[in-house]
């Protein structure tokens, strides 16, 4: 059985030059935002907040440690 191409003597639609770029330039900003979304999620999730930084009361009485030997 042969097969009828419509289109047989027309030339192909090709892609121009400025889509092309448009397209690899708008597929690299898509990874880009995908990687930085992922690094940020991560960076969130195992944040781990420091406790408010309070300064240490002066007390005269300091109590020592007992000695071992």
């Amino acid at each position: 059985m042969k097969r009828v191409c419509p289109q047989q003597g027309k030339e192909e639609a090709q892609m121009s030059l400025t889509m092309i770029i448009a397209m690899l330039i708008g597929s690299w900003l898509a990874v880009a935002a995908a990687m930085l979304w992922g690094v940020l999620r991560i960076t969130r999730r195992h944040h781990h907040p420091a406790p408010p930084a309070t300064a240490p009361e002066a007390d005269e009485t300091r109590s020592q440690h007992a000695n071992a030997h």
